[in-house]
């Protein structure tokens, strides 16, 4: 790409050699997430990968798409760019994990304003840093300048991941039953979620995000609020490969846990929760104070503490939770499955 450049591009507001020296910024993070099937390396028209079959009947690819929604405003209003990625990785990968699949790659979009190759470079550190946590690799990518559309320092965030599972492994609640237990994976804060409330709430764009708040134990907001999105890829697989029967998985995401949880719920059957079970974070009592906020609509935004919900035969819990704990997760008995069509009830 040495002879590529054009002078009349460049004064439309696009300028490629940005592009160029941005692909070789990142080209090493994108290569330490190469796991074994990557064939290639980045700069090629598509990613290619070839999965390892073996042993399996009947494999199935199960797919996920998603952005970082309005947290990015908070990167911005902080000029710190370099954990935004790992929400994109881990709105997608979690998603994909709840059906029981190892994701295997993943790719980003990347639109800006104005192509600034070191800010580019840090949100793709964030990337790989979500890649190496959830074990997939990163195997391609787009960044497009979109002058006249979007402001210079303006970007957005997005991916897309693929994983597989064999079809009789598949974890879609069909296995659920009376008594079984609710395990609650706690989260790092707000993950990616409910972000536009949040702006609101704390009038961001004038707010102090760098001073400390008692309320968040010393941190400040914008630290707290920025908190990256807890990937749970790791601790499933490793109940999955240890033998632990999970029979349906919730991923507590935009709606909280009222619309949430009744996804992996079946018909005659509900999730009852215990509010006591697990600690709520203190962003979260910030938000609802500072908001004056209902509680229902609390725990239909936010997850409050809890980003992930597993439905285990109770006989399992005791196991699930050790494995868990060993897998480096603050896990909780928040619960079990009982009758009723309401899908999830907080008692």
């Amino acid at each position: 790409m040495k002879n590529s450049h054009s002078a009349s591009y460049a004064a439309a507001g696009v300028d490629v050699t940005a592009g160029y020296e941005a692909v070789e910024r990142i080209k090493p993070m994108v290569e330490s997430t190469y796991i074994p099937g990557v064939l290639g390396t980045l700069g090629g028209f598509g990613g290619v990968f070839a999965p390892d079959l073996a042993g399996m009947k009947k494999p199935v690819l199960v797919s996920g798409t998603d952005g970082v929604g309005t947290k990015l405003r908070l990167a911005m209003l902080l000029n710190k760019h370099d954990t935004i990625g790992i929400d994109c990785v881990a709105m997608c990968v979690n998603d994909i994990i709840c059906g029981g699949a190892a994701p295997l790659f993943f790719l980003d979009y990347i639109a800006c304003g104005k192509n600034d190759p070191v800010r580019i470079a840090e949100i793709v550190a964030g990337i790989t840093e979500g890649c190496r946590q959830s074990e997939c690799a990163l195997v391609g990518g787009e960044t497009a300048e979109h002058p006249g559309v979007m402001p210079d320092e303006d970007y957005d965030v997005a991916g897309f991941s693929v994983g597989i599972v064999d079809e009789e492994k598949i974890i879609d609640g069909k296995a659920l039953a009376l008594g079984d237990t609710l395990i609650g994976l706690g989260s790092t804060g707000v993950h990616s979620n409910g972000f536009s409330l949040v702006r609101k709430v704390f009038d961001v764009e004038h707010a102090d995000l760098t001073s400390p708040v008692e309320e968040l134990g010393g941190k400040s907001l914008g630290e707290t609020l920025l908190t990256p999105t807890r990937i749970y890829v790791k601790a499933i697989k490793a109940l999955l490969k240890n033998g632990v029967n999970i029979h349906a998985v919730s991923h507590i995401t935009g709606g909280g846990f009222y619309e949430n949880v009744p996804r992996m719920m079946t018909e005659g059957l509900t999730a009852r929760i215990e509010l006591n079970s697990f600690p709520r974070l203190p962003i979260f009592d910030l938000i609802q104070k500072k908001g004056n906020i209902p509680e229902r609509d609390m725990y239909n935004t936010f997850n409050m503490g809890i980003g992930m919900i597993l439905a285990v035969p109770a006989g399992e819990a005791d196991q699930a939770l050790e494995l868990l704990q060993a897998a480096g997760e603050k896990a909780y008995r928040i619960g079990e499955v009982v009758s009723g069509d309401a899908g999830v009830e907080l008692v």
